[in-house]
């Protein structure tokens, strides 16, 4: 019998329903810097999308802040997403049952986040037994989703070769960064009306959906959304 399927989770809006939360921090916070941006933009625009990232671009559109002030501006968005974070964060629907039932696999949280962020994450909502330390954060190892990179390295750390791993991501960054790293790859698409899933990666639209489709790719069965 071949062993089980490596799993690597992304965590915002993955595992835990973070995304709203960071959109209106951002929100709040990137005005009062200069930088006008709403939660719908966030959502929209920039899901998934590396924090620097996102202030150099509404930089490019607006005005520019030294290296200071942007330090400062993340400083004190962090703050506020982790205090928004323990009171208020919340596990993906059906997310903890899907870990549950998807005991026997080895896992591991691959994120774009800070490792303070993913833990605060994990511990927040209860989920952190399933992965204990097996936290990859984009911030410890300098790499980025949509960089093949970050999922590459966790998959090496975990002792699986990417063909033994699959991806569950529900942003196009993340579900790109698998793609290109030769990995099976799970779409948990929250948004099927507005979003499409790349060819080549399976879509599901609920957390309820995952133990069925990790078990047909385990006997390798196509996957149908």
């Amino acid at each position: 019998m071949s062993s089980p399927l490596c799993l690597l989770f992304d965590s915002d809006g993955t595992l835990v329903d973070s995304e709203i939360l960071l959109a209106q921090v951002m929100a709040e916070v990137l005005p009062s810097f200069g930088l006008p941006f709403t939660a719908e933009q966030y959502m929209e625009e920039f899901r998934g999308v590396r924090f620097l990232t996102i202030v150099l671009t509404l930089e490019e559109r607006h005005d520019a802040l030294d290296d200071e002030r942007r330090q400062h501006l993340e400083q004190q968005m962090r703050r506020r997403m982790e205090e928004r974070m323990r009171e208020e964060l919340q596990a993906i629907a059906g997310m903890a049952e899907a870990l549950d039932v998807l005991g026997v696999h080895p896992k591991a949280v691959v994120s774009n986040g800070p490792e303070r962020k993913i833990r605060c994450a994990m511990e927040s909502t209860g989920l952190g037994r399933h992965f204990g330390d097996n936290l990859f954060s984009a911030y410890s190892l300098g790499v980025w989703k949509p960089d093949p990179a970050l999922y590459l390295i966790a998959a090496e750390s975990m002792g699986h070769a990417p063909e033994h791993c699959v991806v569950i991501d529900d942003a196009a960054v993340g579900v790109a960064a698998g793609l290109e790293a030769g990995m099976q790859v799970i779409h948990l698409n929250h948004f099927p009306d507005t979003e499409m899933t790349p060819e080549g990666a399976i879509a599901i639209h609920h957390a309820s959906e995952l133990p069925a489709a990790i078990a047909r790719l385990a006997q390798g069965s196509p996957v149908t959304a």
